[in-house]
C-alpha cells in the first residue's frame, strides 16, 4: 500500500476517478455469481441503448472541457513554478506586488461563466431529450417493482408477471421498438441500473419514476440495484435479456401459459408429494403459481421458475442442487434476506425440489 500512495497523490482527481470506476466495473463483472458465457460485461464506456449513448456523449464532452481546464491550469502552474523559481545566488526577497488588472479579472469571471452555461445547456438537452422521448404505439410497457432484495417485472398488456430476469425485444433502428419501464418500490429506495443500457433511475416508495431502453443487439445485459437498500443490497442483481422479436414473442407465449401440471402416472412420486408440501406450508402465502391456490405477493412469482437461469435475484444459478439449498437455508446464498428457512426435513426438501423443478 505504501508504494501505491504517491501514485494517487500525483494523478489528477479525474484520472483517479476513471481508474476507480474501471476497477469497480471489472470487480462487478468478475464477482457476479451468475454471470456466464453470452452475457454482456457491465461497462459504462460501451453504451448499447440510446439513453446510455446520450449520457455517454455528454460525459465525454464534459470530460473534454474539464481536461482542457486541467491542462491549462496545470500548464500555467508548471510554467510559473519553473520560470519564477529562485535561482542560485539570488537573494530571497519579496517580488514586486501588482494590484488590479481589469483584463485578468474580466477573463477569470467571463470564461468560467461561459463554461458553466455551456455545461448547463448540454446537460439540459440530454435530460429533456431522454425524458421527453415519444412513446410509440408498438412500445413494450413493463412495470418494475423493487423489493428487498429482488425484482418483480409485470407485463400488463401481456398479462403475466415474472421476477429478476427482464426480457425485452431488440429494437430495430429503422423501426424502433423501445421498452418503457415504470419504476415503483414496495418497501425502501432502490435503483435500477444496467450500465450498458442507461443511467441509474431510483425506485422510491409512493413515487413513480420512468425510463426507457432500446438496445438493438440481442444478448444478456448485467446490472444491479444501485441504491443501498439493506443487508443484501449487493446481491440484488439484474439480468436484462434482449431477445430477437421472434424469440421474445415465443418467450411471451410461454410465460402466458399456466403452471405446468405434475405428471400423475407415478413416474416420480416426489413431484406429487412436493406439491403437497408446497401447498401445506407457508410457501403459498408469499409466492404465486398461476392456476393454483398460491397467490402470495411477498416473494417472486414461481409460475415458470425453471425458465430462468438464476435464483435469488441472480445470486446463484438455477440448478436443482442450488434450488434445494435455497429452500433449506436462504442465508446460504443471501445472508440477511427476508425469506425464512421452513425447517423442512430432507425428504421434504427432495420432494419440494422435485415439484419446483417441473415449473417450466
Amino acid at each position: 500500500m505504501r508504494a501505491r500512495g504517491p501514485v494517487f497523490r500525483v494523478l489528477p482527481p479525474a484520472a483517479c476517478a476513471i481508474l476507480l470506476i474501471a476497477a469497480r466495473e471489472t470487480a462487478f463483472a468478475l464477482t457476479d455469481p451468475a454471470s456466464h458465457v453470452g452475457s454482456m460485461p457491465t461497462n459504462i464506456f460501451s453504451p448499447a441503448s440510446t439513453p446510455a449513448r446520450e449520457s455517454y456523449a455528454a460525459t465525454l464532452f464534459v470530460f473534454g472541457i474539464v481536461a482542457s481546464i486541467f491542462v491549462v491550469v496545470g500548464g500555467l502552474l508548471a510554467f510559473a513554478v519553473i520560470r519564477y523559481r529562485q535561482k542560485p545566488g539570488e537573494e530571497l526577497a519579496e517580488p514586486p506586488q501588482v494590484y488590479g488588472s481589469n483584463q485578468i479579472e474580466l477573463a477569470w469571471t467571463v470564461i468560467p461563466v461561459l463554461i458553466v452555461v455551456v455545461l448547463f445547456l448540454v446537460t439540459a438537452r440530454v435530460i429533456f431529450g431522454v425524458q421527453d422521448a415519444p412513446h410509440p404505439a408498438n412500445a413494450l410497457d413493463v412495470t418494475v417493482v423493487g423489493h428487498q432484495f429482488w425484482w418483480e417485472f409485470r407485463y400488463p398488456k401481456q398479462g403475466f408477471v415474472t421476477a429478476n430476469e427482464l426480457h425485452i425485444p431488440a429494437s430495430n433502428p429503422k423501426d424502433p421498438q423501445p421498452t418503457f419501464l415504470t419504476l415503483v418500490s414496495a418497501d425502501v429506495d432502490h435503483s435500477f441500473w444496467v450500465p450498458k443500457l442507461g443511467g441509474k433511475t431510483d425506485l422510491i416508495p409512493n413515487h413513480v419514476n420512468q425510463m426507457w431502453l432500446d438496445p438493438s443487439q440481442p444478448g444478456v445485459y448485467l446490472g444491479q440495484c444501485g441504491q443501498f437498500c439493506g443487508a443484501e443490497h449487493a446481491k440484488m442483481l439484474l439480468r436484462v435479456y434482449v431477445d430477437t422479436p421472434k424469440d421474445f414473442a415465443a418467450w411471451v407465449r410461454g410465460q402466458q401459459q399456466p403452471a405446468a401440471t405434475p405428471a400423475t402416472d407415478g413416474t416420480d412420486p416426489n413431484v406429487a408429494a412436493g406439491k403437497q408440501v408446497f401447498f401445506t406450508n407457508s410457501c403459498v402465502n408469499c409466492h404465486t403459481i398461476a392456476g393454483t391456490p398460491a397467490k402470495g405477493r411477498f416473494g417472486p412469482d414461481l409460475t415458470h421458475l425453471m425458465s430462468r437461469d438464476t435464483i435469488a435475484a441472480g445470486a446463484a444459478e438455477n440448478t436443482a442442487a442450488n434450488l434445494r439449498q435455497w429452500v433449506k437455508d436462504p442465508d446460504t446464498f443471501k445472508e440477511g434476506c427476508l425469506m425464512p428457512a421452513m425447517k423442512l426435513t430432507d425428504p421434504q426438501l427432495d420432494q419440494i425440489t422435485a415439484y419446483l423443478s417441473t415449473l417450466h
